[in-house]
C-alpha cells in the first residue's frame, strides 16, 4: 500500500511537471494543434489532447478550431506575482519618467531561481523597439540587468548559478569564461553599474544599475538600452548614469512605503 501511495505521488507530481510543459510548448510555438505539440513533445497524440482538453477546461488553454492557445488568466497569475513586489510597484513611474526623459527604452528586473526575470518595460519616444516581453526569464550573466544584479551576489552564489544555468552565448561577445564573468563582476561592484556590450543582441547596448534596500541587499535592477550608437561612453557617464542612479534613489526610498 505505501509502494503504491508513493508511486501515486510520483505520477501525479510527475502529471503536473508535463502539464507546465506543455504550457511552456504552447508559448513557444505561439498556438499549436494537437499534432504538432505531441511531435514538438515527443508524445502521442492521444496524451498531447488529453492534456490539451484537461488544460482547455481548466480556462488555462483556449481551442479556436483544431489551434489551442494560452488563455489570459495567465496574465491574472502573472499579474497578482508581479504586483506583490514593493519595488515593482515603486519603480513604475520612475521608469516611465526615465524612459521619457532619455527617449530610450528602460527595462526593470529581478533574480528568480538564479535569472532575471523581465518585470516592467517602457519604450521611449526615440527608443527602438526590442521583443523581449515582459516575464521573461533570461540567463543573467548576458544583459545588463543581470550582471548588476549578479554582481550584488556573494561568489559563492554566482557560483552556484552558473554552475545551474551554465554560459551559454547569445552572440560572439556573450560571456561565456568564468573567470571572465568574475572579472567583470568585479568591475561592476567598483563602479555600481553593469554594461551590456552586445552580448545579448548585435548592435544593442545597456547600462544596468542596482536597486537595494536598507540591508544593501539588490531587490531589483532597472537598465536602459539602445543601439551602440546612442549608447556612447561619452553619453552613459555624462548624462545617463546620473539619470539612472537618481531613479534609483527615489525608488529605494518609495520602497520602504509599500
Amino acid at each position: 500500500m505505501a509502494q503504491d501511495t508513493e508511486k501515486s505521488s510520483k505520477n501525479r507530481i510527475q502529471a503536473v511537471v508535463n502539464a507546465f510543459n506543455i504550457v511552456e510548448s504552447l508559448e513557444e510555438l505561439d498556438g499549436t494543434t494537437v499534432s504538432e505539440l505531441a511531435e514538438h513533445r515527443q508524445i502521442p497524440n492521444s496524451t498531447a489532447h488529453v492534456y490539451l482538453k484537461t488544460l482547455s477546461e481548466s480556462g488555462y488553454v483556449i481551442q479556436n478550431g483544431d489551434t489551442y492557445r494560452l488563455s489570459l488568466r495567465f496574465l491574472k497569475h502573472g499579474g497578482y506575482a508581479r504586483h506583490q513586489l514593493n519595488c515593482y510597484q515603486a519603480a513604475k513611474s520612475q521608469i516611465d519618467k526615465l524612459s521619457n526623459e532619455t527617449g530610450e527604452v528602460v527595462d526593470m528586473g529581478v533574480e528568480e531561481n538564479g535569472k532575471r526575470v523581465l518585470l516592467y518595460k517602457s519604450e521611449g519616444p526615440e527608443g527602438v523597439t526590442q521583443k523581449p516581453t515582459t516575464g521573461e526569464y533570461t540567463h543573467m550573466h548576458m544583459t545588463a540587468l543581470g550582471k548588476a544584479l549578479l554582481a550584488c551576489q556573494p561568489d559563492e552564489r554566482v557560483e552556484e548559478i552558473i554552475d545551474t544555468h551554465g554560459l551559454p552565448p547569445a552572440t560572439e561577445h556573450t560571456i561565456t569564461d568564468r573567470d571572465a564573468l568574475f572579472e567583470e563582476l568585479e568591475t561592476v561592484r567598483q563602479q555600481n553599474f553593469s554594461i551590456e556590450d552586445q552580448e545579448r543582441r548585435d548592435g544593442i547596448r545597456a547600462i544596468g544599475v542596482p536597486i537595494r534596500d536598507d540591508h544593501n541587499r539588490a531587490i531589483g535592477a532597472i537598465s536602459i538600452s539602445g543601439p551602440m550608437s546612442k549608447l556612447t561612453n561619452e553619453r552613459i557617464t555624462e548624462e545617463l548614469l546620473g539619470q539612472m542612479r537618481d531613479a534609483v534613489n527615489i525608488i529605494e526610498i518609495q520602497t520602504k512605503n509599500y
